[in-house]
């Protein structure tokens, strides 16, 4: 009985879920039927919605279009205007030049007739003008040609004339203008640089106490004198002149190292080769010495540090080369200070004007040993001991052996002249100053047109008197320049030598 219970209650509860899935199944479809109306609702609601903007869209573009055709309409009848007002100016203007074409032809035709008058009236001017010059040349008794000839030759003379004045007036005016400024400059160096003048011979002479001593000098059968000469490379040159002994030698350390060495013998008394040879290694070693102290204070005095010791011992070498009797280490110092000193009034670079101006004469140190001039030599040394190419140029440039690229270049120059140039720095032989006048003179008289020439104030100037009827004022100053020129290429000067052409005309007439 309990089993069919639980069967019955079993097949309950089956029917029960049963019919809760068929209820729930129509509750769903119910409701999906629900939401599918709604969705068609929806659709149609948006189709209507839809068609409204559809047409309200083609409405408004018909509106537009309306709106476009009517501008444009308005812009082509506005277009239409604008052409008829053109074509009417046109018109106008088209009408206005034909009346001015008309009052043209009528101006051409009188031109026609006054240019036909003009004509006939040339033509007869013409034959006047003809027979006028015919008139002339027979009164002149000169052709139009020779004529022509004779007045331009008059203007050129006189065109000439006038260049010359104007050109002598503008070279006086800026050749005081440039005096007046320099002699400032210079004086003003010149005046701050207190140095003392120092000039020197370039041979070595020796006292001896009597003559006696020369035989001891030469030795027996010349031994002496000739190892004196070999280990020493000098020549010894004794004479008849009492008392005295000279030493000569291209080398001046040589020279110098021999002096010293002579005069310690001629001092002692003790003569022989052994003797001779340690005396003159005491005095290289002593003048090598010199030489090391020499260069040092010159670059203590120039203030220019920094130098190679090489260059230091060449300038310690200047100390015992001469220039015209003027010593060599003393200049190279002096030129060094006038750099220094020009640079600072002319607002130049004072270190590379103080360096180039102590290193510009460097090369005569070697020039006896090596081919080439001094600054030459000078300037390939100091390359090779690195100093720079702006000094480099000093040395190179202060004799134009190459071109100067700087104004230090130019001041090293100047200075330079100003210290060879100075009163009592050189002197030179009385054979070599007569020399030099003769040749200043013989130069300045193979220019043709010259008549005289006088050398004046020692050979610092040259005057040269010329022929008026050859030398007009223009070429009295081509030649001027043209004998400076000539001066420079083939002489060598201290200083500057001033060229002056003299031209003089002298009218002479007689009363009878």
């Amino acid at each position: 009985m309990e089993g069919l219970q639980w069967v019955l209650l079993f097949i309950a509860v089956l029917v029960g879920f049963a019919a809760g899935g068929v209820i729930g199944y129509l509750i769903r479809q119910q409701r999906y039927q629900q939401r599918m109306g709604d969705l068609q609702a929806m659709k149609q609601r948006l189709l209507e919605e839809a068609e409204k903007q559809a047409r309200e869209t083609v409405l408004a573009a018909k509106d537009e279009a309306h709106k476009v055709r009517e501008e444009g309409e308005q812009e082509l009848e506005s277009r239409r205007n604008q052409l008829r007002k053109e074509e009417e100016r046109l018109q106008k203007l088209r009408e206005q030049l034909d009346s001015r074409l008309e009052v043209i032809d009528r101006r051409d035709q009188r031109l026609n007739k006054r240019q036909s008058a003009v004509d006939k009236r040339w033509n007869e001017l013409q034959k006047l003008e003809t027979q006028h010059r015919e008139e002339l040349e027979k009164v002149a008794e000169l052709s139009t040609d020779e004529a022509r000839e004779i007045l331009l030759e008059q203007v050129a003379e006189e065109t000439r004339q006038d260049m010359a004045r104007v050109i002598r007036e503008e070279e006086l005016q800026a050749q005081e203008e440039a005096e007046r400024r320099a002699r400032k400059i210079i004086t003003t160096a010149v005046q701050r640089l207190a140095s003392e003048q120092v000039a020197e011979l370039t041979t070595k002479t020796i006292e001896i106490p009597s003559d006696d001593l020369k035989g001891r000098i030469i030795g027996r059968g010349g031994r002496n004198i000739r190892v004196f000469e070999q280990m020493a490379g000098v020549d010894v040159i004794v004479d008849d002149s009492p008392e005295i002994i000279t030493i000569s030698s291209f080398d001046p350390i040589r020279r110098e190292v021999a002096a010293r060495a002579m005069h310690r013998l001629v001092d002692d008394g003790r003569i022989h080769p052994a003797r001779i040879e340690q005396v003159l290694a005491k005095a290289r070693k002593e003048v090598t010495e010199t030489i090391r102290e020499q260069g040092e204070r010159a670059v203590y005095e120039a203030e220019v540090p920094g130098l190679h010791p090489e260059i230091i011992k060449l300038l310690g070498k200047l100390y015992f080369r001469t220039s015209y009797g003027q010593n060599q280490l003393a200049h190279t110092i002096e030129v060094a200070k006038l750099s220094s000193l020009l640079a600072a009034e002319l607002g130049a670079n004072e270190e590379i004007s103080r360096a180039g101006g102590l290193l510009h004469d460097i090369g005569k140190a070697v020039d006896f040993e090596v081919e080439g001039t001094h600054a030459t030599i000078g300037a390939e040394l100091a390359r090779r001991y690195g100093v720079p190419d702006n000094i480099v140029n000093c040395i190179e440039g202060h004799h134009h052996e190459v071109e100067q690229t700087s104004l230090e270049a130019v001041i090293v120059e100047a200075a330079d002249a100003i210290s060879g140039a100075r009163p009592g720095a050189r002197r030179e032989s009385l054979e070599h100053y007569i020399k030099r006048i003769r040749t200043l003179e013989e130069i300045a008289h193979t220019f043709n047109g010259v008549e005289e020439t006088y050398a004046i104030q020692a050979g610092r100037e040259v005057r040269l008197i010329v022929k008026p009827g050859e030398i007009d004022d223009l070429a009295a100053l081509r030649l001027s320049r043209d004998v400076a020129r000539k001066i420079e290429e083939t002489m060598q000067y201290p200083g500057q030598i001033k060229v002056t052409v003299i031209r003089e005309t002298r009218a002479v007439e007689y009363a009878k």
